[in-house]
């Protein structure tokens, strides 16, 4: 029988998929007051893999990711991701979303997305919030599945998980 131990703290991470710079600024500082210090943020990238947001965002969208300093228990994903959907709400007009926030968390060994869309390779969590292995570590990278959304897949993408797991390795092991 194996031991029942506690999970350890996780690395919160956002994406944003955006068309306007002051949308994505309001959202980082709202953010911020709710989980604290960002302690990473990605360049923009352009968000071209999909037309799934162009109907409510439409074209020229562009891709942020951050992490937050303060390390947060992975059973929080459902509240966190909740808390984001409400967020975009809020920011709504006209029943459109201005940003898109895809909260997740990465620890040494993968990068976990929360979704609100059940599917085979989904495993339910709680208030209606499914987790979902997007990334996982092996080779001193991060490696992707057959169903990891394609701009996931990139290596622009990768290299911004691999640093992410950097800072997170220095501050786990000084706990």
């Amino acid at each position: 029988m194996g031991k029942i131990k506690k999970h350890k703290l996780v690395k919160l991470i956002i994406g944003f998929i955006f068309k306007k710079e002051d949308i994505l600024n309001g959202t980082k500082a709202i953010l911020q007051r709710r989980f604290g210090r960002i302690d990473f943020e990605s360049q923009t990238l352009p968000f071209t893999h999909t037309n799934y947001y162009e109907k409510e965002f439409g074209g020229d969208l562009k891709r942020r990711f951050v992490s937050f300093k303060k390390l947060v228990l992975p059973q929080n994903l459902p509240t966190i991701k909740i808390v984001t959907n409400q967020i975009e709400k809020k920011l709504s007009s006209n029943a459109c979303r201005k940003i898109n926030i895809d909260p997740g968390y990465l620890d040494l060994a993968k990068l976990i997305l929360a979704s609100t869309k059940d599917y085979k390779h989904r495993i339910y969590l709680d208030k209606g919030i499914y987790a979902e292995i997007t990334l996982f570590y092996h080779d001193a990278t991060f490696n992707f599945w057959e169903w990891t959304y394609p701009d996931y897949k990139t290596p622009e993408y990768i290299t911004i998980f691999n640093q992410i797991r950097e800072i997170y390795a220095k501050q786990i092991k000084n706990k």
